[in-house]
């Protein structure tokens, strides 16, 4: 686990090389979080779930970061506004790369003392929660660069691919299908219990929708006519002036996008992606169809290839039969965000190599859209 972890400590470094050093401590929207926080954050993390519990006279790195670098957990203690993520130039990001030097150093010190299974499990946990994090420093840094009047190149990479094979819907008959993680690999406390969901026959698309088809609708008109849009859906993009996914910019009557490598102009036979929830249902209404259940998703996933995008459902995020938080700070990681998101299903072409699984359920809230999402249609 020694070596898996290094590597994953790696990445988190990897993804900020391209980085200028003014770029760390941007926060270009109160969702976003700077990439300078991101690399604290997640060695955070490792202190105090991990060295701070288990490791014998343990000597923070620094008091005051205990502060700084909490996210949410409100067991742990006070923590520093999300919104106000940005306004810290101090520590420095030389410091915060010491921070995690020393925190990594500490805890393969700590790994090389055999642990017990249980302790063993929150590692794991802490990988996965980099992981995650690696997730969110590309769509914050997508967002951060993206939002400059000189749309800076990153890097060209985190593409997607072209959507080559004809569309087609793949017929799932009615029955009682099993949901949920199974196994004993790895998952997420929301991904259980396993259980029994009930679904009537359903077609599902092949492929996610592409830039054309979603340019079709734009040009038809589908931002003006509010019978396609959920009430919460019309007033979002009314006074946010939505009139297209983000990124996508009109200029002397073509469509550009802003990528990691640069404004482009917008290829049409890629997926459709930076679209909220309420623009993925308005699209399927204007098509006549409708967005999956995620255990419609789930059940389907096994037809069709993905992992291009995380795709939006039309399900609540809400706990399984079963569900059972862990006691402490541990139990707010997922639970205590089962109100007003959204599942998508999936992964990404930003997301973590071995990171993905059919029963992973991501969420955001409806309106959210700089996160790597598109959308399948089901009729």
């Amino acid at each position: 686990m020694g070596d898996r972890f290094l590597k994953i400590r790696e990445n988190s470094e990897q993804l900020c090389k391209p980085l200028m050093i003014e770029d760390y401590s941007l926060q270009a929207s109160e969702f976003v979080s700077p990439p300078k926080w991101h690399l604290a954050h997640s060695t955070w993390f490792w202190e105090e779930f991990v060295l701070t519990k288990y490791v014998e006279n343990y000597v923070l790195y620094n008091e005051d970061f205990h502060f700084l670098y909490n996210s949410y957990y409100n067991n742990v203690g006070k923590r520093v506004l999300r919104p106000a993520r940005g306004l810290m130039s101090r520590p420095t990001v030389a410091e915060v790369y010491k921070y995690r030097k020393y925190v990594t150093a500490a805890v393969i010190a700590f790994l090389n003392t055999n642990p017990k299974k249980e302790i063993l499990d929150i590692i794991e946990i802490g990988i996965n929660h980099e992981e995650q994090h690696q997730e969110l420093l590309v769509y914050d840094i997508k967002y951060i660069l993206g939002n400059q009047p000189t749309f800076p190149v990153y890097q060209d990479s985190f593409k997607t691919k072209v959507i080559s094979h004809a569309a087609g819907f793949i017929k799932i008959d009615a029955g009682l299908y099993q949901i949920g993680h199974q196994g004993n690999g790895f998952c997420f406390d929301n991904e259980l219990e396993s259980h029994k969901v009930y679904v009537n026959d359903f077609e599902i698309s092949n492929t996610l929708v592409t830039n054309q088809e979603y340019l079709d609708f734009i040009l038809a008109g589908g931002y003006g006519n509010f019978n396609f849009w959920h009430d919460d859906g019309w007033s979002w993009i009314n006074s946010n002036k939505i009139e297209a996914p983000l990124y996508w910019y009109k200029i002397e009557s073509e469509w550009w996008n802003y990528t990691l490598n640069g404004l482009e102009k917008v290829v049409l036979d890629l997926p459709v992606m930076h679209i909220s929830f309420y623009e993925a249902f308005a699209y399927s209404e204007w098509k006549g169809c409708r967005l999956p259940t995620e255990f419609e998703w789930e059940i389907a996933s096994d037809k069709f290839q993905w992992g291009q995008l995380w795709e939006w459902t039309n399900s609540a995020y809400l706990a399984y039969p079963g569900f059972s938080k862990s006691p402490g700070a541990l139990g707010e990681y997922n639970g205590k965000f089962m109100i007003n998101q959204m599942i998508l299903r999936g992964a990404s072409v930003a997301t973590p190599e071995g990171h993905s699984r059919k029963t992973y359920r991501n969420f955001f809230p409806p309106d959210m859209r700089w996160q790597f999402g598109g959308l399948r249609l089901v009729k």
